[in-house]
């Protein structure tokens, strides 16, 4: 399990188009968006890092989450 903290999803849509970002580099994830939370909670088989660079690719600011 990865868990991102990610920051400027304001909307559903970008709910949505963080999960497409990580989906593209592994399309059998599962994942989870909190926006409230600001977290993403991810089932896959990419590193924390790699997750976060997906996520960082579509426009938002994402981390590992500590």
């Amino acid at each position: 399990m990865v868990t991102l903290e990610v920051s400027g999803m304001v909307c559903e849509g970008c709910a949505r188009s963080v999960a497409r970002a990580i989906e593209a580099d592994d399309p059998s994830a599962k994942v989870t968006v909190s926006r409230a939370a600001g977290r993403v909670e991810i089932e896959t088989t990419l590193s924390p890092e790699q997750a976060a660079a997906a996520v960082n690719g579509a426009g938002y600011e994402a981390r590992p989450a500590a």
